[in-house]
């Protein structure tokens, strides 16, 4: 499982421009089960995206899809973990 930080290198403005963009991209990443769960950061300074567990070399393919990476919009940073506890919703969730 991976969580994938993104943190804005442009102005608000810029990130306002491609945020639909961005997020038929999420809505992508969702309908092909990559995704768990995704929003801002508060305050807005980036983003947060919950990936399944899935190969790092998929997970970087697919984030080379996202218009904020294309435009130049953020930075990301990949934080592998193993969830060794977690909440029977979730487990239901990483199940599917």
């Amino acid at each position: 499982m991976f969580i994938v930080m993104l943190k804005y290198k442009t102005s608000l403005n810029q990130v306002d421009d491609v945020v639909a963009a961005h997020r038929a991209f999420l809505d992508e990443g969702y309908e092909k089960n990559y995704f768990l769960a995704s929003g801002p950061m508060n305050p807005r300074s980036g983003g947060v995206i919950l990936t399944r567990a899935l190969p790092r070399t998929t997970l970087d393919a697919v984030l080379q899809n996202d218009p904020f990476y294309r435009e130049g919009i953020a930075d990301y940073e990949v934080v592998e973990f193993d969830p060794v506890k977690c909440t029977a919703g979730m487990t239901a969730a990483l199940a599917k």
